[in-house]
Order: C-alpha cells, then sequence, then structure tokens
C-alpha cells in the first residue's frame, strides 16, 4: 500500500478492505507469531483509515453554516471582524486558538 493511497483514504476516499487484504503478502519465512502481528497492523491501519473517513465525511458542510456564527462570536468577543477561512479547523475549541490569524 503506498503513501498517496493512504493519503486519499485518509481524505475520505473509501477504503476498499478486500483489495487491501488480497495485497497482503506475508514472508514464506514467517513464524505464526509475525503473520499474526502483520495481519493484526495491517487489520489497525484499515480501521483507522475507515474511521478516518467516517469522520471526515459530515464537518464540511455543517461547518460552512457554522463559520458565519462563530465569525460573529469572534467579532463580540474581540471587537473585529474575522473571516474565518475554508482550511479552519472544524473544531470550535481549536479554531478559537486561531483567531489571532483569521
Amino acid at each position: 500500500m503506498t503513501d498517496e493511497r493512504s493519503a486519499e483514504d485518509a481524505a475520505g476516499a473509501s477504503v476498499d478492505v478486500e483489495a487491501v487484504l488480497s495485497a497482503l503478502s506475508i514472508p514464506a519465512d514467517a513464524d505464526d507469531a509475525e503473520a499474526a502481528a502483520i495481519a493484526a497492523a495491517v487489520g489497525a491501519h484499515v480501521t483507522d483509515l475507515e474511521r478516518a473517513a467516517a469522520a471526515s465525511g459530515g464537518d464540511t458542510d455543517s461547518w460552512r453554516d457554522r463559520k458565519w456564527s462563530f465569525a460573529g462570536r469572534v467579532r463580540g468577543l474581540q471587537g473585529r471582524d474575522a473571516r474565518v477561512p475554508d482550511g479552519a479547523p472544524t473544531d470550535a475549541w481549536t479554531a478559537s486558538g486561531r483567531t489571532d490569524r483569521f
């Protein structure tokens, strides 16, 4: 599995578990413990990619609606206008720590 494919998967592309498992090759000289460790590592990686894809699925649309209210909060609390960029963190606590950059 290449780094490019991992980046695409983390960005929200669906994970084809069958393709990952079919591309998995365990060395012929690996004993049972080594084979189990390789399978566990690949399984954990696929699970992480699936969770990242699921987590990134719904944040973008709801953040667009919340950007305006967040900018209003910045104006009310800091007394200045701020344009919340599209690449701003979607978590309000994380974004509030970066308001000096907006």
